[in-house]
């Protein structure tokens, strides 16, 4: 794929916040809401940028090329396609780069990935069925890069999945792992917010 091929970034801020008590995405932690702090990194990494809402909620923020309400189908005409979550508002800039860059060299997909420290184990109920060699195991995060064709067959051809490059996968195609980075924490609980902040403190104080 050419190396300057161009790219259409998706923010996914449509969730409902059923786990977290409101609507998460628009929560400010630093001074910034997290939608906000999602966009303006995928702006940085990609020519054109997509914001999946909430039904019914009107965009405030920065410009983008098109907003959709949650539950829409993902498309786009750019030759590779970088979803992002509006709960991870500290994704580096190195780690766009390195999905995009991967998905360029051949892959359908690229997700950047954690190696796991606590033991895993499969349970029943309150009852340990195995336990899983971590060795093998990925947290996986987001940003994650698409071939836009892959993508897009991946969706037609089903529309359940945790998330997209668990679509193309089933699909057949070839999904690749970059290392992730720890400081791309998502936002699950308030408490997660606090630790956001620290951490934005901490990369500003870095920086002077």
């Amino acid at each position: 794929m050419d190396s300057g091929s161009p790219t259409c970034g998706i923010v996914v801020a449509g969730g409902s916040g059923s786990r977290f008590g409101v609507p998460k995405q628009f929560e400010t932690v630093a001074g910034a809401r997290l939608v906000d702090r999602a966009v303006e990194a995928v702006i940085a990494a990609c020519d054109d940028v997509v914001l999946v809402l909430p039904a019914g909620v009107a965009w405030d923020g920065r410009p983008v090329a098109a907003t959709v309400p949650g539950g829409s189908t993902r498309a786009a005409s750019a030759a590779v396609v970088v979803v992002h979550d509006a709960a991870r508002p500290l994704a580096p800039p190195a780690l766009f780069d390195a999905v995009i860059d991967a998905v360029r060299a051949g892959a359908d997909a690229a997700v950047p990935g954690l190696p796991i420290s606590d033991t895993v184990k499969r349970v029943d109920g309150d009852h340990v069925v195995e336990t899983i060699a971590r060795d093998e195991l990925v947290a996986v995060q987001t940003p994650q890069a698409f071939r836009t064709d892959a993508l897009r067959a991946a969706h037609t051809a089903s529309a359940e999945a945790t998330d997209d490059a668990a679509l193309v996968e089933a699909a057949g195609g070839r999904v690749v792992v970059v290392p992730g980075d720890p400081r791309n924490l998502k936002i699950t609980t308030p408490a997660d917010l606090v630790v956001a902040a620290a951490l934005l403190v901490a990369a500003s104080e870095e920086q002077r």
